[in-house]
């Protein structure tokens, strides 16, 4: 019975057999070519991209009887001594199990004798950042100035972990992660050469498990092949592997567009009682989302970015059009930034329910979370309560493409402030926060001091533009077109011009803020200065600039305090929903 897997059946044997790497194949092979062969390599790259096999490679190439040449012949006595693992000038050394100073004494003693064979003496050394401090420094200078009869081949995982004093003796060539494309062929020409019938989807979705390294790929089709069956269907490799459908990211959409926490935690139940690979899953969400904001901003033209079957896609495109492009935005970011935490956490199918749970309530999670933020802090309005709940989808298809979304989702990017009534008409909102049994502690600002009428500093000069201003009564609305043409020609912006009121009197033109901070940003040094020249350009050079705040009410008692706190529409929805207590209000320095 044969014990030898996939992966060293189908090791390449020279380099144009080797999937990828192009760059570092046309390298190494023309200076075996020239015989121009470097004292030492370095080879750096995640597992399973060819590092060890284009070590051997090299390793023939020098020692070929036919060379020097650009391929190994795999004929001659030495090449087939090579690939046997039988030639001793061809040294593979672990680092993991021989990585101490005695080892490498030994080595530069192997070193200075001659090859017995072979034209050169080549030393592999595996996973060589394992060496020891004391092992790096004995080589220094072997690797600096080796026999020339010898070449040394270092291959690593973790190339940070070397000494700087060993990376600038090596000539450093860094694997990159095989494409899907690449691995795709790949796994399709082994499969044809064992004969084997399989679905086009089924390569794929191996070769994204695999993630770029060969090993892995090939490891997981022969995982594959052991079921035995006539055809290798992409049922059978998600069966095998422990990959979740397509239907289940459909079920996830549903549960996640209709806000159905219960369904969503069922479907989440069904995939940990499959055993299916968490980590995956999580990838393919993302993706899932991914391809969903594509549809969503694209349209069709996005279709031939998403690699998937005509019926999938068809049936995200409809999917698109139920989400607003913020809330897949939104999803897809957190799912991004989650698979860390879900893969790391003591509890991963809770932080995995905690996860999906978020995305499903984010339209209603948002406005408080705003709120905690403290939106409106100059005088803006309190945000608005959550957006109401949407019926969910038929589970059966997907919402037609002419349905608009039941309700309006929340962006997850901060709202424009818009112009509100000064904080005496809206005072700020207290916030109430949730906690069914630890007490809940609310407060509300302490009004602020009526500020008089503040006078503008003096401005830089700045020459104000030789245009005149069009004819007509001088009024703001017209000052503020003529400003903003002003502006742009001249490539400028004067920030918050936009929301002041103002009013004239002889020679006066005074600015209402909505605050302090407001009136800060319009006092700027370059704000001021263009708020001057096309003041004095459009009502006249004589005209002054003053600014005013508004004024803040009288102080509440701690009386009304309570009544108005516990009559706020935010307060009472988190009182309903967490059953939350209000047990103190008080009141808070401004």
């Amino acid at each position: 019975m044969s014990t030898v897997s996939l992966t060293a059946k189908y090791r390449p044997q020279r380099f144009a057999e080797v999937v990828g790497q192009d760059a570092v194949k046309a390298v190494l092979s023309r200076a075996c070519l020239e015989s121009r062969i470097a004292p030492a390599y370095l080879f750096s790259g995640t597992r399973g991209v060819g590092k060890t096999t284009l070590a051997r490679i090299l390793a023939k190439a020098v020692n070929c009887e036919q060379g020097p040449t650009a391929e190994p012949c795999n004929e001659c006595v030495s090449c087939r001594q090579i690939t046997a693992g039988a030639c001793v000038d061809v040294v593979e050394i672990d680092a993991a199990s021989n990585r101490g100073i005695d080892d490498a004494r030994r080595l530069k003693e192997d070193i200075g004798y001659a090859p017995i064979e072979a034209r050169y003496k080549v030393f592999i050394i595996d996973e060589a950042h394992m060496l020891t401090k004391e092992a790096f420094n004995a080589l220094l200078k072997t690797l600096e100035e080796p026999p020339g009869h010898a070449t040394f081949v270092l291959a690593t995982t973790e190339p940070h972990k070397f000494p700087p004093t060993i990376l600038s003796r090596c000539q450093h060539y860094t694997f990159k992660r095989v494409s899907l494309r690449e691995l795709e062929a790949h796994l399709g020409s082994v499969l044809a050469r064992e004969g084997q019938a399989f679905e086009p989807a089924a390569v794929s979705l191996i070769a994204r498990r695999g993630a770029g390294s060969v090993r892995d790929a090939m490891s997981l089709l022969a995982q594959c092949l052991a079921l035995g069956s006539e055809r290798l269907t992409a049922a059978d490799v998600r069966q095998i592997l422990g990959l979740a459908g397509f239907e289940v990211f459909v079920a996830v959409l549903a549960a996640i567009h209709g806000r159905d926490l219960a369904n969503l935690s069922r479907t989440l139940s069904d995939i940990l009682d499959q055993g299916l690979d968490l980590g995956f899953f999580l990838r393919e969400l993302a993706q899932t989302f991914r391809n969903l904001f594509l549809l969503g901003q694209s349209g069709e033209a996005a279709l031939a970015l998403l690699d998937l079957p005509e019926a999938e896609a068809a049936e995200l495109a409809a999917w698109a059009e139920s989400f607003s492009p913020a809330h897949v935005h939104a999803c897809w970011q957190l799912t991004l930034e989650g698979q860390r935490r879900v893969l790391t956490s003591l509890e991963p199918a809770l932080a995995l329910e905690l996860l999906l749970f978020n995305l499903a309530c984010l339209p209603e999670l948002l406005p408080l979370s705003r709120l905690a933020g403290g939106e409106g802090r100059e005088g803006g309005n309190a945000p608005a309560g959550p957006a109401p709940r949407p019926a969910p989808p038929p589970r059966s298809a997907p919402p037609p493409r002419s349905a608009a979304p039941a309700a309006p989702e929340a962006s997850p990017e901060p709202a424009a402030q818009a112009p509100a009534a000064s904080p005496a008409a809206a005072p700020e909102a207290p916030v109430a926060e949730p906690a069914p049994q630890a007490p809940v502690e609310t407060s509300t600002p302490e009004p602020e001091r009526p500020a008089p009428e503040i006078p503008a500093p003096a401005p830089p000069p700045s020459p104000a533009s030789s245009s005149p201003p069009p004819p007509g009564e001088r009024t703001w609305p017209g000052f503020l077109a003529f400003a903003e043409e002003r502006l742009a020609a001249e490539g400028k912006a004067v920030n918050g011009l936009a929301h002041v009121g103002a009013s004239i009197e002889e020679g006066r033109l005074t600015l209402a803020c909505r605050g302090e901070q407001h009136r800060r940003r319009l006092t700027g040094e370059e704000s001021l200065a263009s708020l001057t020249a096309l003041v004095q350009a459009y009502f006249g050079a004589e005209t002054e600039i003053a600014f005013s705040l508004p004024e803040r009410a009288a102080d509440k008692s701690l009386a009304e305090l309570n009544q108005e706190v516990r009559e706020h529409s935010t307060v009472k929805d988190v009182v309903e929903r967490f059953g939350a207590q209000i047990v103190t209000i008080k009141r808070t320095p401004a």
